[in-house]
């Protein structure tokens, strides 16, 4: 009997360091400088997968350019880019915009990042700067330096005077748009825009607000139609969400009592990183492909 028990555990152990020895899925898909030569396709889900037959956005086009080039992130499935073409094509035509700013998409075949991100791993997640874009001539070095500008006060219950109409304009044809299934922005852009918002208000609705994202705004796509194993993100609640914005601008500045914690209650565990066999099986074709 006590041989089967040292038996067993010698084996729990032998499986624990096997998972342990396994390489983290963000090491091997940040290795990879090139999309994968697949077939376009968004697999798993937008914090948990990969993207196969990636395309790169060009650093610099007519209405765009990608900043951050050292990270490679400017790839994404053939309908994100058109998508950043179209939009970048509408914010042109905006006073005092020549184009937009683009952030990170994804890596080449998607998947968890080295740093920074949960999502962006299936190639329909775009950030997109506030900064007006400006100069569409930028350097190389010059998109490694120069920062975007945030639009928020008081911890983003408001907006400051960097706001502008375009601002509003730009995320309202960004969220029209049918491929669109949120954006992301801080809580005080988005009450702003339910103030000013006027005829059909539809689009507001997804308009979302998150902490952060007042350097950026950060658009996502809805799975392609016809791509199997790509998993969309439940819908927004329905209605134009600006009574939820409100209530988080009231957080923001009449913060809610902590919750008493529980003494007895384990402490939280820290998120494990992701292994291969954590993603989508495609996945491992996507990293083997050539």
């Amino acid at each position: 009997m006590i041989l089967r028990i040292l038996v067993t555990i010698a084996a729990l152990a032998g499986m624990a360091a096997s998972t342990n020895a396994a390489p983290l899925a963000k090491e091997l898909f940040g290795a990879h400088n090139q999309g994968s030569r697949q077939k376009s396709a968004a697999y798993g889900s937008y914090s948990r997968g990969c993207a196969a037959g990636s395309v790169q956005l060009p650093e610099t086009g007519p209405t765009w350019q990608a900043m951050r080039l050292s990270r490679n992130r400017n790839w994404g499935h053939p309908e994100t880019i058109d998508y950043i073409q179209d939009l970048s094509r509408f914010a042109a035509k905006q006073p005092g915009w020549d184009g937009l700013y683009i952030g990170d998409i994804s890596q080449p075949r998607g998947g968890p990042m080295l740093s920074g991100h949960r999502s962006h791993q299936i190639g329909l997640d775009i950030d997109i700067w506030m900064r007006p874009a400006s100069k569409l001539n930028l350097s190389r070095r010059n998109r490694e330096n120069i920062s975007s500008i945030s639009m928020r006060r008081a911890e983003g219950a408001f907006v400051n005077a960097n706001w502008t109409p375009q601002h509003q304009e730009i995320l309202k044809a960004a969220a029209k748009d049918r491929r669109v299934a949120r954006i992301f922005v801080f809580p005080g852009a988005k009450v702003e825009m339910c103030k000013n918002a006027k005829g059909n208000r539809k689009w507001l609705r997804k308009i979302r607000p998150w902490w952060g994202h007042h350097y950026h705004f950060h658009v996502r796509l809805s799975c392609p139609k016809g791509v199997r194993g790509c998993v969309n993100q439940d819908p927004p609640p329905k209605g134009d969400g600006c009574a939820e914005a409100q209530q988080w601008v009231n957080n923001i500045l009449n913060p809610p009592p902590p919750k008493p914690r529980d003494p007895n209650a384990p402490a939280p565990k820290k998120r494990r990183e992701y292994i291969l066999s954590d993603l989508p099986q495609q996945c491992a074709a996507v990293l083997q492909s050539q």
